[in-house]
């Protein structure tokens, strides 16, 4: 079946000023051209689909790099959320990639989960039983004995041992290797210290790479950003510079600046931050205890914010990420990200680049996804709107397309 899909303007995700008057057309979940007014006629049968949405934008379906679909973003600590069972871990997980599809995030990197759950939702959303946004996965996290996420089954300790667990990780079907480079939210890990020796994470990264995978690290804290970089991985998650248990931060301009030559995408997960402060700013009646909180996460999000700008003036590129899952952050909470990437001083046309062609280049998605471009796959968003003027649009979804998976809002249809 092909499909021509009409909107005011597109966006194809490369960072290209928008084609206006633009007609998408697709065949078979294929992208098949991209055109400015119309379409030629001996390319578009006489029983194609004509899909005309007025006053909207078409997009490339969007990407979050950095979930934990396991996890439910209500709140719920770590500690609490791993109370269940592994085959609870799969229905929310199931549950949360269906929920990112229908916001138009039609494909997520997931950073850690229990086990091998989010690499069983991801073969069985391949084998078709059920819709979802398409997933990468890297398993479990690789951490120290005691680490950050300790409790989904990824320690391990010393080079040989790390070079082992890598290897257990692919034989499981990662996709990608992900290791927490410094303590985290766990209770009892140092988010202000680096978790392994430099040699040891040079050779959980020399590892992933001898067996052709990628590999990203959670950095907190400005030690374990230079360790990260000293090892050459692929991709930085967070990039804080915490420097006590108080979760204070104090920016560190020579890190920035090694970490800005060294080329190595960040994922700013600011998202966190705002939902966090949104969470808190709704209780009317906060003790001066969760005023407290509060206060102290007004004060994060602030310094994420000025770090995100202060990091890009020193050339880091960063790419979108919400760290869904974790505390409030919502699955479909990537519009949000993107908001806040503007915020820290992106223009509204690098935040979408950033959750879409640039997404797609750094998790290694791109002869698939992130952009629109003939012989891709026809991930397709169309939002109500310019998010070009105000990305809130992104919001205002009106139809999401995944290869020849499509839905249709009902505000679309009336």
């Amino acid at each position: 079946m092909t499909t021509l899909i009409k909107a005011d303007r597109l966006i194809d995700g490369t960072g290209k000023a928008p084609l206006k008057d633009a007609v998408l057309l697709v065949e078979g979940g294929i992208v098949k051209g991209v055109f400015e007014g119309q379409a030629p006629k001996e390319l578009v049968p006489a029983d194609a689909e004509v899909l005309d949405f007025p006053g909207c934008t078409i997009l490339p379906g969007l990407i979050d790099t950095h979930v934990h679909l396991n996890l439910p973003g209500d709140g719920s600590t770590l500690e609490d959320a791993m109370r269940e069972t592994e085959g609870v871990f799969v229905a929310t997980s199931s549950f949360a990639a269906s929920k990112a599809l229908d916001a138009g995030i039609t494909s997520v990197r997931d950073v850690g989960g229990s086990g091998r759950t989010v690499i069983d939702v991801r073969r069985t959303l391949e084998l078709g039983y059920g819709r979802g946004a398409r997933i990468c996965a890297c398993g479990q996290p690789i951490t120290v004995t005691g680490g950050h996420t300790w409790y989904w089954g990824g320690e391990a300790d010393g080079e040989e041992r790390l070079r082992l667990k890598v290897r257990e990780m692919v034989r499981l079907g990662a996709d990608f290797i992900k290791v927490m480079a410094s303590g985290g939210g766990t209770v009892n890990t140092i988010s202000w210290l680096p978790a392994f020796s430099q040699r040891e994470l040079s050779a959980i990264a020399d590892e992933a790479h001898r067996m052709d995978r990628k590999i990203t690290a959670h950095c907190l804290c400005a030690a374990s950003i230079e360790y990260a970089i000293e090892a050459g991985v692929d991709q930085i998650e967070h990039a804080g510079f915490i420097v006590n248990a108080k979760g204070e931060q104090v920016f560190d301009a020579a890190v920035a600046e090694k970490l800005g030559k060294a080329g190595i995408p960040v994922t700013g997960t600011l998202a966190v931050g705002g939902y966090m402060v949104e969470a808190m700013q709704a209780k009317t009646d906060r003790t001066p205890a969760e005023q407290a909180i509060l206060d102290r996460w007004l004060r994060m999000l602030d310094d994420n914010l000025d770090q995100f700008a202060k990091l890009r003036q020193a050339g880091v590129e960063f790419v979108a990420g919400t760290d869904a899952g974790w505390r409030f952050t919502p699955v479909d909470a990537l519009p949000t990200e993107i908001a806040l990437m503007q915020r820290g001083g992106m223009t509204a046309m690098e935040a979408i680049v950033a959750a879409t062609g640039f997404a797609a280049r750094t998790i290694g998605i791109e002869e698939r996804a992130g952009t629109l471009a003939p012989g891709l796959a026809s991930d397709v968003l169309v939002v109500a709107g310019n998010p070009l003027d105000d990305l809130k649009a992104l919001r205002d979804v009106r139809m999401v397309m995944q290869g020849t998976d499509m839905r249709i809002t009902p505000s679309a249809r009336a």
